[in-house]
């Protein structure tokens, strides 16, 4: 059976963002740690916006939540590292997407510095390692434009999803 229409557009409408972000949850989304390094501190966290801009300069997108604490760091450096996870990383996930120390997050798994000065999971199903080229708005994120300058993928392993507020593997 079909889904009811939307019954108000209104931004700042709370009932309307309860159904916008209930919508979401259905969509299922790669999970990645995104990391930085350099002059504005070490740091990561854990995201599903992330997608394919273009191939024709490689190129990621990133949604950064200005309210994050990563969101300074990031900023100041220029530069992430998209760490694609693996089913074996939910609770590498978990620990990125919470309220845990940076040093504790980090300490969970083994890390490699990158070309950029990010820091690349070692066991990432995929890992992209990027200069931020440009910022758009996007509201409460800022939304970052990535060129790829490396890739490391690994041959194995299934994908770690999240999809209606749970972690899948596929």
């Amino acid at each position: 059976m079909p889904a009811a229409p939307l019954t108000q557009t209104v931004e700042n409408d709370e009932a309307y963002r309860l159904e916008y972000r209930n919508a979401m949850a259905r969509l299922a989304s790669a999970v990645t740690i995104v990391t930085t390094d350099g002059p504005g501190g070490r740091t990561g966290f854990a995201a599903t916006a992330v997608c394919s801009v273009s191939d024709n300069p490689p190129t990621l997108l990133v949604c950064l939540n200005r309210g994050s604490s990563a969101y300074a760091a990031v900023k100041a450096n220029g530069v992430v590292c998209v760490n694609v996870l693996g089913a074996e990383h939910e609770d590498l996930s978990r620990l990125f997407g919470g309220k845990t120390p940076v040093d504790e997050r980090f300490a969970a798994a083994t890390w490699s510095t990158t070309s950029t000065g990010a820091l690349r999971l070692e066991n990432a199903l995929t890992s992209f390692d990027c200069s931020i080229t440009s910022t758009a708005d996007g509201s409460t994120h800022d939304v970052l434009f990535c060129r790829v300058e490396d890739i490391r993928t690994r041959t194995d392993g299934q994908a770690l999803v999240y999809f209606d507020r749970g972690y899948r593997t596929v």
